[in-house]
Parts: C-alpha cells; structure tokens; sequence
C-alpha cells in the first residue's frame, strides 16, 4: 500500500435510502487527498442494492475502464467496504489496483500514528483486514500455477503460498492481540492510579476535523500552560491519532485531566473501531464528555450521529456530555453562547474559552465542599497540603491551631472531617 499512486477514478453506489451520500462522497475526496491521491474523477450509480459480483453494476464496469484508460488513471477507489469475491473479480475485470473506503482509511491511520500502541492497533486492523481478501489481494500473490507433483498434486504454488500467508498473518495477528493487551492492562494501571487521586478526567470527542485538538491548545493556553504542552492540530482528518492527556490546573488549585481522542469518520471500519476501542475507553471513564461539534458544517447533525454511534459501539454510555458547537464564526451563529450543557464557540478566536471552562468546573467540581478547618500547629503538612491542593480563601490563627476557610474535594473533605471549626 506504500506506492498509493497519484491518479483515482472514485466509484460511489447510491442506494435509495442513503440521504448522506454526497457528503460521504465528498468524505471519500478528502480522505484520498489526504494520502495525496489526486482524483481525476468520479463514477456513481443509483442502485436498489450494490452488485453482488461487482459492487457495480456489470454494464458500469465497462464505463469505470474507459473513464480510467481516458483519464490516465492508475488507482479506482470505491466507496464503500468491498468482499473478497469483489476485490477479485473487479481487479480482474478492470485489470487495475483497485482499493475500498476500508483500505483507504487504514493507510491514513498508518501513516499517521505515531507511538507505538496506534501503530499496532492499525496493524492489527490491517491483518484482520486483509485475513479474508488474500485470494484478492493479487499484488502480494503470484497467480496459481500448476502444481509440481510432490505432496501438493492437486495444488498450484499460489495456494500453497496463500496457506503460508494465512499462518503468518494469524501468528502476527494474535501476537499484536497479545502485545495490545499488555499496553491496556498498563493504561489501566495508570487509569486506577488516577481514580486513586481522584483527579476528574474530562474528554474530547468529535468527528474528525471538528477542532478537538484546537480546543485543547486553548484551553491549556489559558490556564497559563506551556507551549511544550501543546497538542498538533492541522485542518486535516485524522491529525490526531494518539490519545493526548495534558493536566490542567486552575488558579483556585482545583485541577483535572483532558484527554483527546482520534476522531471518527463515516463508514470508520470496524476492525478499526475495535482495534481503536482500547484507546476510546479512554472516554468511557470520563467523568465528562465535550462532544465538539463542527456548526459550520451542513452534515454536522449527521456527524454528530455518526459519533455517538461509534462511542455507543465502544461501550461509552451514561458520561455526561457537553455539546460544544466549534467554528460558529464561520456559520454567523452567536457565539460565545451557552444554553445549559450547550455552548456555541469559536476554538480558532479564542473566544468561548472562559465560558467553557465555567460549565467543565460546574460538572466535575459540583460535589466540592466549602468549610473552616482547625488544624492543630504540629500538623503543618495539612496546611501546606490544602494550600497545594485546595482553594484556600483565608488563614487565620486561634490558639490551638490555625484556621483555614477552604473548598476542597469531598475525598479530602472526608480525610480532614475530624479538624471541622465551628465557630
């Protein structure tokens, strides 16, 4: 798949209920831009029901030939995730590479991820991808020959290397299930640890491109964070593949974690949403979800489906979540505004942050405590304790200690309950 080569014919089937179509076509255009692909034009068919044999129709077969020696094409791309039986026999017919939506989004993924988990997350969607198409697949296969007697009478050599393939990709595929399956019972380790310090965890999910990873750079800008900390972000899909977690500290000491996620993307394989699904259970224990939303765009509602959908797959159910409508300056909504757990912004202006961050503290801070605490003067590591990890309003001393008017988490609340001052 390195020699993803520049010229594309995109071949798209309507089916009468598909109401997203253009944009899933427009979808299709930008992913294979962004392997640099470039799309010389496109064949589209409205069917009842795509082809068996061919996704297309027969007679749509000998058009996407000619249109595809015409344009001087060298890639057909189609739309939608393609049998082994039509990999076959579309390669054979049009006697050219022919890729699907899947195979398409795989390649993204492996140019783009960059530690060593989502690397062998797209590996191991890759494999289980191809386990089925290996008789399609034709590039990696020499075509069967006529056996050589020996143990393989009735075999040609191509079948014999087919059973050798197979074992390999099962043995590489259950390799990585078993390596992926060290690193999640590592991030759980580090998730426990977490939970342990009760520190509140808040994560971005959204569509690709909706402007997640903006988001958090402006967060991270406001509460005075580095630029080390700063996370990439490119108008481009899947910018982000990693799941970025930055710690984001207040004034009034309260703190929590934000975490970023990949973004999701119509018709996303399902070897992908599953080879991904240790990555998204990132989300699936956040105390609080933002749903970014890009307003600007007409299908936002269908992406926004589109989202859910797959978080409904990798188990994210009951998280609170806060709908945040990014890129309102572009669709001439008022912004910043909020509307309960609304909140229209504009990520690129910087404008919406302050308020933003208002409705997360609400959420995740809600069952915060405000009290007077008497802590006795041999006990000074409470003190310097609450004044590194509460909001301390005011100090004062009495006689048997020093007094302290705080809010503070509940946990440490609980730990502290025996120092309570009434006065």
């Amino acid at each position: 798949m390195d020699e993803l080569i520049e010229k594309a014919i995109l071949v798209a089937v309507k089916l009468q209920k598909d109401e997203h179509f253009e944009y899933e076509l427009e979808e299709l255009h930008n992913l294979a831009e962004a392997l640099d692909v470039e799309v010389v034009g496109e064949v589209t068919q409205n069917l009842e029901r795509v082809t068996n044999s061919h996704y297309v129709g027969t007679g749509k077969v000998e058009e996407i030939k000619n249109f595809y020696e015409e344009a001087d094409a060298n890639l057909v791309i189609f739309n939608d995730e393609l049998s082994p039986s039509q990999i076959r026999n579309l390669e054979r017919d049009l006697d050219c590479k022919v890729i699907d939506r899947t195979m398409l989004i795989l390649d993204i993924f492996a140019r783009r991820a960059k530690s060593n988990e989502a690397q062998m997350q797209v590996d191991l969607a890759q494999l289980q991808y191809m386990l089925p198409r290996l008789v399609g697949l034709r590039a990696s296969l020499g075509r069967q020959g006529g056996g050589t007697g020996g143990g393989f009478k009735n075999r040609g050599a191509g079948e014999t290397k087919l059973e050798l393939d197979r074992r390999k990709i099962e043995d590489q595929i259950a390799k990585l299930k078993r390596d992926l399956e060290h690193a999640k019972d590592q991030r759980e380790t580090q998730r426990k640890q977490r939970k342990k310090n009760a520190i509140p965890v808040v994560s971005l999910v959204g569509y690709t491109n909706a402007g997640k990873s903006t988001i958090m750079n402006q967060l991270l800008n406001k509460v005075g964070h580095m630029e080390s900390k700063q996370v990439f972000e490119k108008d481009m899909l899947f910018a982000t593949l990693e799941t970025s977690v930055r710690q984001i500290k207040l004034p009034d000491q309260k703190e929590f974690l934000l975490t970023d996620t990949v973004g999701f993307v119509s018709k996303l394989p399902h070897h992908l949403v599953k080879a991904f699904r240790s990555t998204l259970e990132e989300a699936r224990d956040a105390d609080l979800l933002l749903h970014v939303v890009d307003v600007s765009n007409a299908e936002h509602r269908f992406m926004m489906d589109v989202t859910n959908e797959t978080l409904h797959a990798v188990g994210v159910e009951d998280v609170p979540t806060i709908y945040v409508y990014n890129k309102s300056d572009l669709a001439d909504m008022k912004y910043p505004h909020v509307a309960g757990d609304n909140i229209w912004i504009s990520a690129k202006e910087g404008a919406g942050m302050d308020e933003l961050l208002e409705i997360i503290k609400k959420h995740i801070f809600s069952n915060y405590v405000h009290c007077s605490l008497l802590i006795p003067f041999d006990r000074g590591d409470i003190v310097s304790y609450l004044n590194e990890h509460a909001s301390v309003s005011s100090t004062s001393y009495e006689e048997e200690g020093t007094v302290v008017q705080v809010e503070l988490k509940k946990s440490d609340y609980d730990r502290f309950r025996e120092f309570l001052f009434v006065q």
